[in-house]
């Protein structure tokens, strides 16, 4: 997915400190953000923001729907571009048809994995299909290590399995959780895991300790630990953990995205789709983006096959050299 806004923030993230950190759980709420199109349907963003930019690898965070396409359209999203990441897309209902500069051309459905590799340069579209009355799902990305952040754009797709918990159910679509592994490549140790946690149902999962955490609530009353979490927020917790309990308190199932990696050691720089190290990184991005865009040839980023629009253009960078942002610590 593109992050649509129209003036994006430059932002440096990472270089978090073991001060920064808080001791039990620190509670991250979302902000509402236009996604684009004539009726702008709208997701709610909890990462990256001020008082924490990544949880792991894990640096964008847009949770989405329930979303009536009948009134808003639905998902339309030229071709774009990314670099330096790895978007992944999950779904709770409907479908989208996703065609990318690899050749790629497949749907993303309710249950199953899509991740795109963006390292040096790739460009996708996002449409939901025809049959879709109800859009909701997530859209995350990951940031890629510097020495892998110039790899070869690829794509991988994965339907994992529901796991039996005690009190729930788990779908493990990155890393390992409650003995079950997918078979997904990624470039730093992460975890990423759909949740369904029973009503009245206290579940206690063993947790990789040299992670960091995070819990998104879809739907439902939830605890995490002890506190509570609204709806579209995220529960971050710090690494050190062994076990991480969650609660429904509700009389009905509660659904969660379990995101989780060790911290991310590297400092990068986020704007628009681009992510790099140096604000002359984005700037060349941006370039060769535009002259592709505009003239048809280019082999860093290709073309997207089968989309009937022109791709997006790139807005303008700020007229100001990238500034380090001081962050508060984060409250717990």
């Amino acid at each position: 997915m593109s992050n649509t806004e129209t003036r994006p923030a430059e932002m440096r993230c990472g270089g978090e400190t073991e001060a920064d950190r808080p001791a039990e759980v620190e509670i991250l709420t979302a902000r509402d953000v236009p996604l684009g199109g004539p009726r702008a349907m709208r997701v709610r963003r909890t990462l990256p923001q001020r008082a924490r930019s990544l949880i792991g690898a894990w640096c964008f965070a847009d949770h989405y729907g329930p979303d009536d396409v009948t009134g808003t359209g639905g998902m339309n999203v030229p071709p774009h571009p990314h670099t330096g990441l790895q978007t992944v897309s999950w779904l709770f209902s409907g479908e989208i048809e996703h065609r990318d500069s690899l050749g790629s051309h497949a749907y993303v459905r309710p249950g199953e994995l899509n991740l795109m590799t963006g390292g040096h340069g790739i460009a996708h579209s996002e449409v939901s299909t025809p049959d879709t009355t109800t859009l909701h799902g997530v859209q995350l990305w990951v940031a890629l290590p510097d020495e892998h952040r110039g790899t070869e754009k690829d794509f991988q797709h994965h339907v994992p399995h529901p796991v039996a918990l005690n009190g729930g159910e788990v779908r493990v679509f990155l890393g390992t959780l409650a003995g079950d592994t997918s078979p997904v490549r990624t470039f730093t140790p992460l975890l990423g895991a759909e949740l369904t946690v029973s009503p009245g149902a206290r579940l206690v999962l063993d947790v990789d300790p040299a992670f960091e955490h995070g819990v998104l609530v879809d739907t439902g009353d939830v605890l995490v630990e002890d506190t509570p979490v609204e709806r579209a927020a995220l529960a971050y917790t710090a690494p050190g953990r062994t076990r991480l309990t969650l609660t429904s308190r509700g009389t009905a199932p509660a659904r969660l995205i379990l995101l989780g990696g060790p911290p991310f050691g590297e400092e990068i720089i986020m704007w628009w789709n681009f992510i790099g190290r140096t604000h002359e990184d984005i700037v060349r991005a941006r370039g060769e983006w535009m002259t592709e865009r505009e003239s048809g040839a280019g082999d860093r980023f290709g073309e997207v096959r089968g989309y009937d629009g022109a791709p997006l253009p790139a807005p303008e960078l700020p007229n100001v050299p990238l500034r380090p942002r001081r962050r508060p610590a984060p409250r717990a």
